[in-house]
């Protein structure tokens, strides 16, 4: 029986090197066997004859934003509906999966039903240039290289969670800044559900680009729908990120974060933004205070992760594929 059904909404396949790295993330996916089952949303160039190569599932029609952005609320509603697995997890088009996220699933399942959870991971920063060939390509390797990459703090590309239970979800424009903060926010805030940072066992491997596909060449969070998502959100009080998790999967169990500072001068950064973005008097002092003395140089200048997760985080987690239930 299949465990987990991904879905995602690839970027066209027009640019030689995007469609490289998203061929290197559907193939690793398709590696993981039967246990995992794909939906691809969109009509992008190109995306049709990807989901037919890799045998996954093509569903053209998503609602779209005034921009022709596919919109986050109506894929996580399509998926939901045609999944048939316990587990329905979004994942960025170029985030290559390995065998430890089936074995961290596999962990979690007797939690089903008992526990809301929201499972997520932060990502390798990763190069990755050529084409990778997933019948030769050594899982273990491929861990052990990402993790000796930058991990960043922010970047949420992978979200898992119980089918069914996700609803009302406002309608976010994908590859755009805010919505991934939300879900975290709103699975903590508003679902009293616990919020799961996988980083250690879940090896996500973000295979590094620039900003080309995007109008300008911009950043996405310089764009437009990015403020709208924000608005959406709430406010720049609900951007969460995993600093705010409520428990880690270390080693296959569940525990409860180590005490760190890092997370408290979150608490206060998050105060601070209550009432909206200061830009004069005392917060705003404060705020850039915190962001550029305390949070900038330790993430910037150090290997955070190391000292966060223990040195034991650039370790890969075993890679063989779990057996068949």
């Amino acid at each position: 029986m299949a465990l987990v059904t991904l879905f995602t909404s690839p970027k066209p396949f027009d640019d030689p090197f995007i469609a490289t790295l998203q061929h290197n993330a559907m193939g690793s996916w398709q590696a993981l066997g039967p246990a995992v089952q794909v939906l691809v949303f969109g009509i992008e160039s190109g995306v049709a004859e990807a989901a037919a190569r890799y045998g996954f599932r093509h569903v053209p029609a998503v609602r779209r934003s005034r921009f022709g952005t596919p919109l986050i609320s109506d894929m996580f509603a399509q998926a939901q509906a045609r999944a048939n697995t316990p587990w329905v997890a979004f994942v960025n088009a170029d985030i290559i999966l390995l065998p430890d996220f089936l074995r961290a699933l596999q962990g979690l399942t007797p939690l089903l039903g008992r526990r809301r959870l929201l499972v997520s991971a932060r990502r390798w920063e990763t190069d990755i240039t050529e084409p990778l060939d997933w019948a030769t390509q050594d899982p273990v390797a491929l861990a052990r290289y990402a993790r000796a990459q930058r991990l960043n703090p922010t970047g949420m590309d992978l979200f898992v969670f119980p089918r069914g239970w996700l609803r009302d979800i406002p309608p976010f424009a994908i590859g755009r800044a805010g919505w991934d903060n939300w879900m975290i926010y709103h699975a903590r805030r508003d679902l009293r559900a616990w919020v799961v940072d996988a980083t250690p066992d879940i090896t996500v491997v973000h295979q590094v680009h620039d900003y080309r596909h995007l109008p300008g060449g911009r950043p996405h969070f310089q764009h437009e729908e990015s403020q709208e998502n924000v608005r959406l959100a709430g406010g720049v009080d609900k951007l969460y990120t995993l600093w705010e998790a409520t428990h880690w999967l270390q080693d296959g169990r569940l525990r409860r974060p180590s005490l760190h500072w890092f997370p408290l001068s979150r608490r206060l950064e998050l105060a601070l933004l209550r009432r909206g973005q200061p830009h004069k008097g005392w917060r705003r002092v404060l705020l850039r205070w915190v962001r550029r003395r305390w949070q900038r140089p330790w993430l910037e200048t150090t290997p955070w992760w190391r000292a966060y997760y223990g040195p034991a985080i650039s370790q890969p987690p075993p890679q063989s594929l779990p057996p068949e239930e």
